[in-house]
């Protein structure tokens, strides 16, 4: 005669009161991340933005401008890529707030407080999990200049480098965006106010042409906007002529948004209900 003991729950999210089961901080930022991509299943349109967005850029501001801009297309490339890169990245940086926004307004936000894990990991795992939404849009446009004519003198080191320093640069900038998802009322109401913030931060920057030819009061705003900092580094990788102080001031900012940020989203978090 054999018995049978029913196995115990092996799952990271068991009962709140086994503290011998509850998931660690990075377990749990692991899964959580891991539903941020499993997301792209379910929202096809979101893969579709990550890749439509980059090809569009690239290819239709290298032949609608390149000529009037630089002479030719092949010319202006060299000088456009960097940004279309920087862009096509920061874009896709408010689908973290738009995630966090839909969870409050379904009441999910309130069922994954009820579990044993780190309470901070459904932010921190859903913003980290877009970061592989990043890498896809990087190494499409990489890909895409390659086979249009860009040819970076930096080697695959500085183009390596210059996609790490977008994607940190990013992550950092993802933190506004679950703020921004935390405090607004509808998902709706988070794509607005992303298209009022992202329009003049990454137009109004030397991403497309050179500031100087550009008048006086709106250099003044693209010299300091973050975003010129970022894509000015950018040149610098890829052309293998990178000044450590352009590097510099753009991993302090993501530093300086990181450390802002983080405590401020995490709070609002805690407070947020549906």
């Amino acid at each position: 005669m054999t018995t049978t003991t029913p196995a115990a729950p092996t799952t990271v999210l068991a009962s709140p009161s086994d503290e011998s089961t509850a998931a660690t901080a990075t377990t749990a930022v692991r899964l959580f991340a891991w539903r941020s991509l499993l997301k792209l299943r379910h929202t096809p349109e979101q893969a579709a933005d990550a890749i439509l967005i980059p090809v569009l850029f690239t290819v239709l501001f290298t032949f609608l401008f390149g000529g009037a801009l630089a002479g030719s297309p092949q010319e202006y490339l060299q000088f456009l890529l960097p940004g279309t890169l920087v862009m096509a990245i920061l874009l896709m940086t408010v689908y973290g707030g738009l995630s966090l926004n839909t969870d409050v307004s379904r009441g999910v936000v309130d069922r994954f407080r009820s579990l044993p894990v780190w309470q901070a990991a459904h932010v921190v795992g859903t913003l980290a999990g877009d970061v592989g939404r990043y890498v896809v849009a990087a190494a499409l446009v990489v890909l895409l200049g390659l086979l249009l004519g860009w040819r970076p003198d930096g080697g695959a080191y500085g183009v390596v480098a210059g996609v790490g320093l977008a994607l940190v640069f990013a992550y950092a900038l993802s933190w506004v965006w679950a703020s921004i998802g935390l405090l607004a009322r509808s998902p709706e109401s988070v794509a607005m106010l992303s298209f009022l913030i992202q329009f003049p931060l990454t137009f109004a920057s030397n991403a497309f042409v050179d500031p100087d030819t550009m008048p006086d009061w709106l250099q003044v705003w693209v010299d300091a906007n973050p975003v010129s900092l970022l894509v000015t580094a950018e040149r610098g990788l890829f052309a293998g002529t990178a000044d450590l102080g352009d590097i510099a001031w753009v991993l302090a900012s993501s530093v300086a948004l990181v450390a802002v940020l983080a405590p401020l989203t995490l709070r609002l978090y805690r407070r947020r209900s549906a």
